[in-house]
């Protein structure tokens, strides 16, 4: 004899017929009322982001979303029609272009370096900016135990959160590592008056507070162990990236070499409204990412989307970016 339990005819009748009024009665809500059990959270997950570089571990803090505004007004060198064309074809809105700020901070195991700093206190662009402090809390990284921050150049979200409003330095232990030309430029007080002066003003805040902490470095040099300056001027005068190494796995900090994983990085030759010398930037931009795509050296850009790190392959008369698949687990 079968075990399948076999119903009479009304009692199967009245089964079906409850399990479809069950299965209508699901789908409205009860007495006006919705069924969801729990209340919405409105809240994200912490801003960080850890995995091991050789011996080195590193952390990427965010300084939260920097919105541009109308990429027709932002990367230019062609219609804004083809710059719009190009996000909307990777399903990215036409409207308003939102870069990340990732901050990678590398524990090489006797020192902890973190590469930029944000915004700060700017609000230049909107209030989403400013969140290193809180990232790095969530991180579990105290302020007093960074021993290095590497700027990639002076430019307002670059060194913002290196002071408070007031010239307290948020970091107290560490030495700051910028180059000399972008440290002269920015602080310059002559361009008070002129259409830098936002960026000279937060630039002179961060940076003349702790001016006898402040070491210049050259291009080539590997001014910290595991840590190597390349020139890349264009976007700055004085802008750099940096190779950062140990125990034979490495990767390149690209600061602001390109600030869009489609806009500057498939069409290298597209320019950018906050460029110093835009066909200074393409050059820096052809060259270096030709560089690191022919090593296959991994890449870490400030600006992509979170968490930033992944690979460049060339593609056509440009190149393309490959994230790398985020490590979830530690084992």
């Amino acid at each position: 004899m079968s075990n399948d339990l076999i119903l009479p005819n009304t009692s199967r009748r009245g089964f079906l017929g409850g399990a479809a009024a069950l299965a209508a009665g699901s789908a409205l809500p009860l007495g006006g009322h919705a069924l969801a059990k729990a209340p919405l959270t409105n809240t994200q997950s912490p801003y960080f982001y850890r995995f091991a570089l050789g011996t080195a571990e590193v952390t990427v803090v965010s300084d939260g979303p920097l919105p541009l505004g109308d990429p027709g007004t932002n990367f230019v060198g062609v219609p804004k029609e083809t710059v719009y064309g190009m996000l909307e074809t990777n399903f990215l809105p036409k409207d308003n272009v939102v870069l990340e700020q990732n901050i990678p901070v590398v524990n090489f195991g006797d020192r902890l370096v973190m590469f930029d700093t944000g915004m700060g206190f700017s609000k230049a662009f909107g209030p989403t900016t400013g969140r290193l402090q809180k990232s790095l809390e969530e991180a579990g990284i105290k302020p007093g135990d960074v021993d290095a921050i590497v700027c990639s150049h002076a430019h307002i979200d670059h060194i913002g959160g290196i002071c408070t409003a007031e010239g307290k330095p948020l970091f107290p232990n560490a030495q700051i590592y910028i180059s000399q030309i972008d440290f002269d430029f920015w602080t310059d007080e002559s361009k008070l008056n002129s259409p830098l002066k936002a960026f000279v003003e937060h630039a002179r805040a961060n940076l003349l507070p702790v001016r006898e902490r402040i070491v210049f470095f050259k291009d080539q040099q590997e001014f910290l162990p595991g840590v190597q300056a390349l020139a890349a001027p264009g976007h700055t005068a004085g802008h750099h990236i940096f190779q950062v190494a140990s125990a034979g796995k490495s990767f390149a900090f690209l600061g602001d070499l390109t600030h869009h994983a489609i806009l500057l990085t498939e069409n290298p030759r597209l320019e950018f409204a906050y460029d110093s010398d835009p066909k200074q930037a393409v050059q820096s931009r052809l060259k270096l990412l030709g560089m690191l795509s022919e090593s296959k050296t991994p890449v870490m850009s400030y600006h992509f989307a979170w968490p930033g790190f992944g690979n460049l392959a060339k593609a056509g008369d440009g190149f393309r970016y490959y994230p790398a698949p985020m490590q979830m687990l530690r084992g």
